[in-house]
């Protein structure tokens, strides 16, 4: 997948295929090929942009990004799935979903993005960065702060902005992806240094009694 352009076209030719045969999610993605690492973490980040925790859902879904990180690290040109899941067969009616609300999120992607950078996001270094991005967002989601504020949400503003790089040609969003990483970095960092010496004084408080 080389332009924008293509990218709708592909997508709108999804729905089409739909309505004469049978659709597998494999078929699918060999067709995106890169561009469909982007896609399927779009459409699975998207619920974890709210400052609620998820719970042990936030953890499967951040070991989910980091695995989608190592086979695009690793060269895969799309996503490796096990042959059941390629073989999964969705009806007329979600395709039909599943395209219009991709369609809509690439479209207000493209309104404030254009393509620049590019050497950020193609060939083998484009997938060795993006892979670091989905490796390193997806293993910080992946902590189990059940009870942390925004522990799904900055990591998964990285993918995002990572997924708007790809769909949008737009290697600036990568810099935009690196930079919520480190703030990612350095909030969990802040709490663990406040859990070490608040702990520490509860413990103290409890044992002494002052």
């Amino acid at each position: 997948m080389t332009s924008y352009d293509e990218l709708i076209a592909t997508l709108e030719n999804f729905a089409k295929q739909a309505k004469v045969k049978p659709l597998t999610l494999g078929e699918v993605l060999d067709t995106l090929d890169q561009a469909g690492y982007a896609l399927i973490a779009l459409i699975i980040v998207l619920p974890f942009l709210q400052p609620i925790p998820l719970g042990p859902i936030t953890t499967i879904a951040g070991l989910a990004f980091a695995t989608l990180g190592w086979q695009m690290w690793s060269g895969h040109d799309s996503p490796v799935l096990p042959k059941k899941i390629r073989n999964v067969v969705l009806g007329e009616k979600t395709w039909q979903i599943l395209v219009k609300v991709s369609l809509k999120i690439i479209a207000f992607c493209h309104a404030f993005t254009k393509s620049r950078h590019t050497e950020l996001i193609s060939g083998r270094r484009g997938q060795k960065i993006g892979g670091f991005i989905l490796i390193s967002a997806g293993l910080l989601m992946a902590i189990p702060f059940f009870i942390l504020p925004l522990n799904n949400v900055l990591p998964g503003l990285a993918i995002l902005f990572f997924c708007i790089s790809e769909l949008a040609e737009d290697g600036l969003m990568v810099y935009v992806a690196f930079g919520w990483l480190i703030v990612t970095v350095t909030y969990f960092a802040l709490f663990f240094c406040g859990l070490y010496y608040l702990g520490g004084e509860v413990l103290h408080y409890l044992k002494f009694g002052q």
